[in-house]
């Protein structure tokens, strides 16, 4: 038997692609090269940008088309599946599952039952999140591991409350346990995911997990470094819940020596990136040099209407913080132009705020309005000639600033992961700073999964022209 995915939008959704992925081959499926020769399709949704649901939305049509053709099962799964539910095959009937953020956990039972040649009548909803225990992929030496779910700050133009729910933390044992099992199967970089990653807080207590979360996940000679993790992990609890920082401490500590050379974490919200977190990752260097801070808007009338909770001057001031004790860190942010209301003054202070602060890159987009927020309904709209010229203006400039950061780099040494072979010379190599920044240099393909420094030489658009240096 075999299935075919395509998963679209952010990298929790990547993660749980990979959680599904592995279940399917834990049954013994296998991943067909091509989509027609699949047993069983599985399209993982996002809801985030309508221009993510109309992609989506023309896939399954491409598959509707198809399955006239030859027999498969179509998943349809993620963001979108949870908030149009049973909508989505009332529209396309070819569709055989709509699963929900909620149901995952059923999967198993969807593929027993394709592999006898069955469909399901109907797939229960849990009413709560379960975290799979496995989210690599086969082979690869990087990996996104989800450590929370859902998020509380329902911001008014986000749809992510509504299909997320509200935020779930995971046992930081099974954290620890799935961390220690990558490190053996030779992943040398892990993101820690979460729709707010900061407002992790294990509030349970220290209880034990059971089954296939722990056993088996951590090779033999690593179980007294294991037992001293709970040891540590009973003594941090017996103060009170375990936050964000005191995860990444006791991971950091726990995972020493291990063969984790680089942990990274998406995505922060600033009001709950705390001192206690910068502290953290400035006393341990496995964290990258890299925080992605989306700030969305430079004006605090917008972000009072969009209900983010934090002003532009107390931005202004985390970001000096962050800089004070992390002087090799880059920042990335989100940029949302056009929100109901804005001004061209509103305008002016994001491009004020882009100046000032230099991120390395931003993701920028225009506003749009997502059906059961409260932003769509807000007054005000602007038309979408007003966002994309307002939008055009904002990328321009930042574009310009990401190349005189990049520059800045000229002449330096970074360590980076090699990431794979280049796609136009068979004798250079791509690798990745810490920083985020992407490096081609001269290198065989032996190096692809290992660390080497190099020396930043030259910029060709955002990508370096590097020597290799060790």
């Amino acid at each position: 038997m075999q299935y075919f995915f395509e998963t679209y939008g952010c990298q929790m959704n990547k993660a749980e692609s990979a959680a599904l992925e592995n279940c399917l081959q834990e049954r013994g499926w296998a991943a067909a090269a091509q989509p027609e020769a699949a047993d069983l399709v599985v399209i993982n949704t996002c809801s985030v940008r309508l221009t993510a649901e109309n992609r989506a939305w023309g896939r399954i049509s491409h598959f509707a088309a198809l399955k006239k053709q030859r027999a498969f099962i179509m998943v349809v799964t993620g963001c979108m599946a949870e908030r149009l539910k049973e909508a989505m095959r009332q529209k396309q009937p070819a569709i055989d599952y709509v699963l929900g953020n909620f149901q995952k956990q059923a999967f198993g039972l969807i593929i027993d039952a394709a592999a006898q040649g069955r469909v399901l009548a109907a797939v229960e909803e849990s009413p709560r999140f379960v975290f799979a225990s496995r989210h690599e992929e086969s082979g690869s030496f990087k990996a996104f591991v989800p450590i929370m779910h859902g998020c509380n700050n329902f911001c008014s133009y986000c749809i992510v409350p509504y299909v997320r729910g509200r935020e779930i933390s995971r046992h930081p044992l099974a954290i620890l346990a799935e961390l220690d099992r990558m490190a053996e199967h030779q992943v040398r970089e892990v993101t820690l995911l979460g729709q707010n990653v900061n407002s992790y807080c294990w509030q349970d207590g220290f209880s034990q997990i059971t089954g296939d979360q722990l056993s088996g996940q951590a090779p033999d000679q690593a179980g007294g470094q294991r037992t001293a993790a709970q040891a540590d992990l009973r003594q941090r609890l017996a103060n009170g819940p375990l936050d964000f920082p005191g995860l990444l401490d006791w991971l950091a500590q726990s995972l020493a020596g291990r063969g984790i050379g680089r942990i990274r974490f998406v995505s922060s919200h600033p009001k709950d990136l705390s001192d206690a977190t910068i502290a953290v990752l400035a006393a341990h260097p496995v964290f990258a040099r890299h925080i992605h801070l989306c700030v969305q808007h430079g004006s605090d009338r917008v972000l009072a209407a969009m209900n983010r909770q934090y002003s532009v001057q107390s931005y202004r001031d985390l970001v000096a913080r962050v800089r004070a004790q992390l002087p090799d860190v880059s920042l990335s942010t989100d940029i949302l132009v056009g929100f109901p209301g804005e001004t061209e003054a509103d305008l002016e202070a994001t491009l004020d705020l882009l100046r000032d602060l230099r991120f390395a890159y931003a993701y920028m987009y225009f506003f749009n309005p997502r059906e059961g927020t409260p932003a769509a309904a807000m007054p005000g709209q602007l038309s979408t000639a007003v966002k994309k010229e307002r939008l055009a203006r904002v990328i321009e400039l930042q574009r310009d600033i990401s190349r005189q950061v990049m520059r800045a780099s000229l002449g330096r040494i970074f360590p980076v992961l090699v990431e794979s072979t280049s796609r136009k010379s068979d004798s250079e190599v791509l690798g990745r700073t810490e920083q985020d920044m992407m490096a081609v240099f001269p290198g065989e393909a032996r190096l692809v999964g290992s660390f080497v420094n190099v020396r930043l030489d030259s910029l060709r658009g955002n990508t370096f022209k590097a020597t290799l240096v060790s």
